[in-house]
This record gives structure tokens, C-alpha cells and sequence, in this order.
């Protein structure tokens, strides 16, 4: 029997605006637009496939896109994990069950041609669980969550590779026990032996942080940081740093200003840009209550760069869920899952100083044929565009107010290259993601030049780290130009 998904205040108001599909019809019809910019939509779900994307995409090393909806209409099935190519040719590779998982919810990550992720519910102990896919649909299960156990459970924010292994969070268990738990940070090796590094609500009323929702991203030094949704010394969420040993320091406690002006809620992770500096972004608080994009220091000096539903009708954006992605000309850029010229959404740019452009609005075409519902963040694939998703609207309307869609949108940024995974030992295997890397003649690592070799469709490269190179960006020459990665590699010792 398929279980109830956890409320989730997002979740609750996207079900009450089912009843209100019928005025979508009353969206423009004409999609909002800047110079050198295109929306394409590449694929209407449509409930016999799958149903209701929550999560963003994963560029493979073959050039296709892959990702996860998390649900469908099929009776027995609870989500779905899909690959889709760049022209929108979409192929289901797995279909949950209650015993293998349901509800997956967060993005996938690819390890030596692999993909990990979560669900949100279901496995053997109906907590949830972590498994592995290969690229052709065969999944194994890694672990499952036990319900409301030490272990934690609901995990809804995906994997993070580190170091060799996986890191994650689970929104509820540990061994802080009282109403279920308060969620747990944990790792988990490529074989699914977990180990629970830390539980939250370990101190006085939780001003350690309650229930992430968001995954980690570690930044130069090894360390992690996160956030959690609530909990904290004003109840509305923290962002925390964690060592790989388990060791947590609360950072920043939201809501710390006269009605919550610097944020509230956040439930997406954050991101480290070029400047060492990490965004993220909270559903609520800020100067209008529509949420805010901030930068925080690793010490934890946290500054709000933007308050949504800033402009009349919050056409500007409101309620952004999901976080930002750094994009290879040093902007970030995100999504919002209200507001915006209809109402259902947007896409935005802001600059790590703060200045924020409304990219799109969706439900900008007929019957909201482009989507609605941003939840998840986007991908800037290394052909420069970026990809995401709704979590209604397109082309069909069996789910009553439409199933999701996978979208794109060029602003005209340029071709780069991209490694997995970001870090590494002198030694260490390194993938490069990019496109028509077919003839390649140099691989180098901040100017060191290494060894390499080219996959069969030209959209890949399988190198290592090599011998006396620092941190630094890493560079591809082409018959058709040189190609830098949008982040700097970060050797490790």
C-alpha cells in the first residue's frame, strides 16, 4: 500500500491550487523574453510515464540528461527514475515500488558511470532508502531507512561525493528520538555501510538546527555545510558546518531580525562561489515574506541580497524552494515556485552582489503548456544552457492541473567543461563532462598538463589528477577552442 507522503508546506499549497486549474486559461499568451534568450520545452510528463518532477537534472557522461519524478499515475508504482536526451526523447529506466522506495525526491549523482540517490519513503524499513543505478536501469538497493529510527529517516535531499563516499541527510529519526527524531547527517560508502554522524536537536530546544531537507556541499578545507529547515535559536532554520567525523557548528540562526527580515525556512543547500563565499536561499522571511537569496562566510556572517516579492503583484518571484547553481560567468541563478508575471514561478539571475533579473515567468503560454511549480534548481549544462523542471503544468492535464515538464533555456552563455568530482588526491580519477570533445589535444589541471582519453561519443574525458598541480581551473583544447571549467579543481592531500 502506497504511504502518505509528509506534509510538507509546499506540498499543501500546491494541492489546494489544484481546484484552481481551470483559470490557468487566463495566462498570457505571450513567454516572457530577453535578447538572446530561448524557452524551450522539452517534454511533457504525462502520469502513464511518470508524474510530478521535484528534482533537477544530472548531466552523464553520455550527453544525456537523467533525473527522477516522484510519482505517476500507475497503479503499484510511486516515481520513476528517466533519462532524457537533449533533443527531449525520453526513456523511463526504473519504475518504484513500495519495497525498493517511493517518492524519490532529489537529484542523482554520478560516480564512475553510475548513478546514486534517495527515496523519500518506502524500502525494507519504510524509511527511505539510498540506491544505485547503473545507466541501463539496474537498481540496488543500498540501505534502508528504518521509520523513526536512530538511523534517521526521510531523506529528501540527495547524495553528496566526497573523499570516496556519499554524504547525506535524513529530515527526521536519529537518536534525538522525542517526536520521531529531527533528521541526521550520515555517510554511506558505494557498498551501503552507513554511518550516522551527527543527530540534530542534540541541544536545548533544537538551536542546533531541526529537519534538513537540503543535502551538503564541502568547500576547501574538507569541511561540509548545510541547512535545516527549522530549528535553531529562532526556531526558523540554521545553516551548520560539519566535519567528515561528525562535529557541528551552528552558524547562523534564522530569523534573527525584526519579522524575520533576514529569511526563514530554508530548504534547499547552498552553493560556493569563485569568491569563497556560499548563497543559498530561504522559502520564507525577508522584507515582503517571499523569501530571500543570502550570502553567508564560512564563519557564518550571513548578509540577505534580495528579498522576493519586491515588486508590485510579486512578479519578481516568491517562495524560491530550491537552491542556486553557479553558472560559468559567475552568476547564480535559481528558480522561484510562485510569483512572477502569472503567479506560478519563475527563473531568475542575481549577481553575488545582489542585483537579480527575472529570466522567465511560467504559465506564460496557453493552458500553462511550459510548466508551473518550479521546485527544483536548475542545471547549466556544459553547452552553456540551463535545464530544470515544474512540478505541474505541460501538455497533459490527467493529473488535474498538468504532470511536470523538462525545460531549457539558452541565455547565450558559452560552451565549458565541468569535472567529477571537483576534488581530488594527486592520482585520483577525474571525469570531464563537456560537448564535442571529440580531437581533443590538452588536458591540464591549473596549466599541468595530464593524461587523458576521449569516450566514443566525444562528450566525455576520463583522466587523473596529475603530479605537482595546485588548485586551479581546469582547461580542454578542442579543434574548436579552448574550454575552462566553471569551478576550480581543488586538490586535496
Amino acid at each position: 500500500m502506497k504511504t502518505t507522503l509528509p506534509t510538507e508546506p509546499e506540498t499543501l499549497l500546491v494541492f489546494k491550487k489544484k481546484t484552481a486549474y481551470a483559470v490557468l486559461v487566463l495566462c498570457a499568451m505571450t513567454a516572457t523574453s530577453l535578447p538572446a534568450q530561448t524557452f524551450t520545452t522539452l517534454f511533457s510528463f504525462n502520469g502513464s510515464d511518470e508524474a510530478y518532477p521535484k528534482a533537477g537534472l544530472v548531466q552523464g557522461t553520455d550527453g544525456n540528461f537523467y533525473g527522477v519524478a516522484s510519482d505517476s499515475l500507475q497503479v503499484g508504482t510511486s516515481g520513476a527514475i528517466f533519462k532524457i536526451t537533449t533533443a527531449g526523447a525520453l526513456t523511463t529506466l526504473y519504475s518504484f515500488s513500495e519495497a525498493t522506495g517511493v517518492f524519490p525526491s532529489a537529484g542523482l549523482v554520478e560516480a564512475k558511470g553510475d548513478f546514486y540517490g534517495t527515496t523519500q519513503q518506502g524500502g525494507a524499513a519504510f524509511g527511505g532508502t539510498v540506491f544505485k543505478i547503473t545507466s541501463s536501469g539496474i537498481l540496488t538497493t543500498l540501505y534502508s531507512f528504518s521509520n523513526g529510527g536512530v538511523d534517521g529517516s526521510y531523506p529528501y535531499a540527495g547524495l553528496t561525493l566526497a573523499n570516496g563516499n556519499f554524504y547525506g541527510t535524513t529530515e527526521s529519526g536519529g537518536i534525538n528520538n522525542g517526536s520521531g527524531g529531527f533528521g541526521t547527517v550520515f555517510k554511506i560508502t558505494s557498498t551501503g555501510t552507513l554511518t550516522t554522524l551527527y543527530s540534530f536537536c542534540a541541544q536545548t530546544g533544537c538551536a542546533d538546527g531541526a529537519n534538513p531537507y537540503a543535502g551538503l556541499v564541502q568547500i576547501a578545507g574538507g569541511n561540509f555545510f548545510g541547512t535545516t529547515a527549522s530549528g535553531g535559536a529562532h526556531g526558523q532554520g540554521t545553516v551548520y558546518e560539519i566535519t567528515p567525523s561528525g562535529a557541528l557548528t551552528t552558524l547562523y540562526s534564522f530569523c534573527a531580525q525584526t519579522g524575520c527580515a533576514d529569511g526563514a525556512n530554508p530548504y534547499a543547500g547552498l552553493v560556493q562561489a569563485t569568491n569563497g563565499m556560499l548563497y543559498g536561499t530561504t522559502q520564507y522571511g525577508g522584507a515582503k515574506n517571499g523569501g530571500t537569496v543570502f550570502e553567508i562566510t564560512p564563519g557564518g556572517v550571513l548578509t540577505t541580497l534580495y528579498s522576493f516579492c519586491a515588486q508590485s503583484g510579486c512578479t519578481d518571484g516568491a517562495n524560491p524552494y530550491a537552491g542556486l547553481v553557479l553558472a560559468s560567468n559567475g552568476d547564480l541563478y535559481g528558480t522561484t515556485q510562485y510569483g512572477g508575471t502569472d503567479g506560478w514561478g519563475t527563473m531568475f539571475r542575481i549577481t553575488p552582489s545582489g542585483a537579480l533579473k527575472t529570466l522567465y515567468s511560467f504559465c506564460s503560454q496557453s493552458d500553462c503548456a511550459d510548466g508551473l511549480f518550479p521546485y527544483a534548481g536548475l542545471l547549466q549544462a556544459t553547452n552553456g544552457d540551463f535545464y530544470g523542471t515544474t512540478f505541474g503544468g505541460g501538455a497533459y492535464d490527467l493529473c488535474g492541473y498538468g504532470c511536470g515538464t523538462i525545460f531549457r533555456l539558452s541565455v547565450g552563455l558559452a560552451p565549458f567543461v565541468k569535472t567529477l568530482p571537483t576534488s581530488g588526491k594527486v592520482g585520483a580519477d577525474v571525469t570531464i563532462l563537456g560537448t564535442e570533445l571529440t580531437g581533443a589535444t590538452r588536458v591540464s589541471f591549473n596549466g599541468v598538463a595530464a593524461t587523458f582519453t576521449v569516450n566514443s561519443t566525444g562528450t566525455a574525458i576520463s583522466t587523473t589528477v596529475p603530479a605537482g598541480v595546485t588548485t586551479g581551473t581546469v582547461q580542454v583544447v578542442t579543434p574548436s577552442g579552448t574550454l575552462s571549467s566553471n569551478v576550480p579543481f581543488r586538490v586535496t592531500e
